[in-house]
C-alpha cells in the first residue's frame, strides 16, 4: 500500500467566500467525489482546513501500490474544471483508529 496525505489548492485565497454558481456545483460535486473514494477505501479522512490564510482541503490517500495518486486526483470535478489543483505529499505509513 502507498499513502499520502493530498492538498487541495484553490484558486485563490478567498475561494469559499467568492466561488461562481459554476465553482459552487464543481464544489457539490468534488465532496461527492471524495465521499466516493472514502467508501472505495481508498480515502481514510478528509475535509476542509480554515486557514487564516487562506482555506484548502485535506484528504489523506491509503491506495495500492500499483495505482497512480495524481491519476486519481485529476478525477476530481473540481480539478478537471480547472479550478485548483492538488499537491501529493508521499507518506511513510498511516495509522488510523478502528
Amino acid at each position: 500500500m502507498k499513502y499520502y496525505l493530498c492538498k487541495y489548492i484553490p484558486p485563490r485565497a478567498d475561494f469559499l467566500a467568492t466561488m461562481t454558481a459554476d465553482e459552487q456545483q464543481w464544489m457539490k460535486q468534488h465532496g461527492a467525489f471524495l465521499d466516493e473514494r472514502l467508501n472505495e477505501g481508498k480515502i481514510v479522512a478528509h475535509g476542509p482546513v480554515m486557514d487564516p490564510a487562506g482555506g484548502y482541503g485535506v484528504s489523506l490517500y491509503q491506495i495500492a501500490d500499483d495505482q497512480d495518486i495524481q491519476a486519481i486526483t485529476s478525477e476530481d470535478p473540481i480539478v478537471k474544471n480547472g479550478a485548483g489543483h492538488y499537491e501529493h505529499h508521499p507518506m511513510l505509513h498511516l495509522k488510523a483508529r478502528g
